[in-house]
């Protein structure tokens, strides 16, 4: 393993402190729960947004901590759930009088930690809701969830109730904006190569030189087949169709297109891959009316790729277009 790693057990924290010593005028560390926060929240005249997830999937979602998108996000290990106790302190760090959004991507692990800590929350009279998300259509279910898998779809979530909830909407309107995002946004991924926890030291899973696997979760998880290493453009269209039918996305539709890369795949790659999708779209009667290409939820060092689509409306288009600011900065 070549990484710049000193204590792999202390991986996430150290990432943790770098990112808040970027960012001294917007955001603040607390080590004790890998809490990162906006520093000036609570803010009493909005609902606070919170996901926490597992590492490894960076910037998603510590990174996304900023006006128009988290209040704070409070990661697990590397591709592990958070404790529950640190859900629930970073709740009532950042429980605002309009309530506190939990954001969790349909992972087992963060489901149960994210569902006890709104309970003990709610306990406290604390004002909370959990919303779930799922956009993967690779597989029904997989190592490590119970349905769909929550994939880099929920960039587009994270970004809509973020805009809104700046916007002052109450925490009702952020479930109805949220569920109303997922429901119209699907994902599907796949990889080049495997990825290498810090901890673990080599890769959780082989593919060989002449392989590739469709459908990779971005834990690892076994996808829907393993093949042999194709074009890029049979590649992109392969992920296409999947994410089309499943909707089922139709001519006339205008769309948010993303291709995420999984950390290990440079942009130049992703590039070519978002050529072809706009093309084949274009064949469809789809319109792209927002791009986005780069790495926005990551599985580490993997190299890889996933194509999300999401069927836009006036309502969708405007809260994806308001500002943020967040500690991804290209200048």
């Amino acid at each position: 393993m070549k990484k710049f790693v000193n204590d792999p057990q202390k991986y996430v924290a150290e990432m943790l402190t770098g990112i808040a010593l970027a960012n001294p005028d917007t955001l603040t560390y607390v080590p004790d729960y890998n809490l990162i926060m906006r520093s000036d929240a609570p803010n009493p005249n909005k609902v606070s947004i919170v996901q926490g997830s597992g590492s490894g999937h960076e910037p998603a979602h510590v990174m996304v901590v900023g006006k128009g998108m988290l209040d704070a996000a409070c990661p697990g290990d590397v591709f592990a759930a958070p404790p529950m106790d640190y859900v629930y302190e970073t709740t009532k760090l950042v429980a605002s009088p309009k309530g506190v959004l939990l954001l969790v991507n349909n992972y087992t692990g963060d489901k149960m930690a994210f569902e006890m800590a709104e309970e003990m929350s709610a306990a406290d009279g604390i004002l909370v809701k959990t919303l779930f998300i799922d956009d993967d259509v690779s597989v029904k279910d997989s190592t490590y969830t119970v349905g769909r898998r929550g994939v880099a779809g929920n960039f587009f979530v994270m970004k809509a109730v973020g805009a809104a909830a700046e916007n002052g909407a109450d925490l009702d309107e952020l479930i109805r904006i949220g569920e109303k995002v997922n429901s119209v946004t699907r994902t599907m991924g796949m990889a080049l190569t495997s990825c290498t926890p810090p901890a673990k030291g080599s890769p959780l899973f082989e593919l060989g030189e002449d392989e590739m696997e469709m459908g990779v979760g971005i834990h690892g998880e076994p996808g829907r087949r393993r093949a042999k290493l194709a074009s890029a453009n049979e590649i992109v269209d392969e992920l296409l169709e999947a994410v089309v039918s499943d909707l089922p996305f139709e001519s006339g539709d205008r769309v948010a297109l993303m291709i995420n890369g999984l950390g290990g795949t440079p942009i130049s790659e992703l590039y070519i891959l978002y050529g072809r999708a706009h093309a084949q779209l274009a064949e469809r009667g789809i319109t792209v009316g927002r791009s986005y290409v780069g790495e926005y939820c990551t599985s580490l060092d993997m190299a890889g790729a996933s194509l999300t689509l999401v069927k836009l409306d006036d309502e969708i288009e405007a809260l994806l277009a308001a500002p943020a600011e967040v500690a991804i900065r290209i200048f």
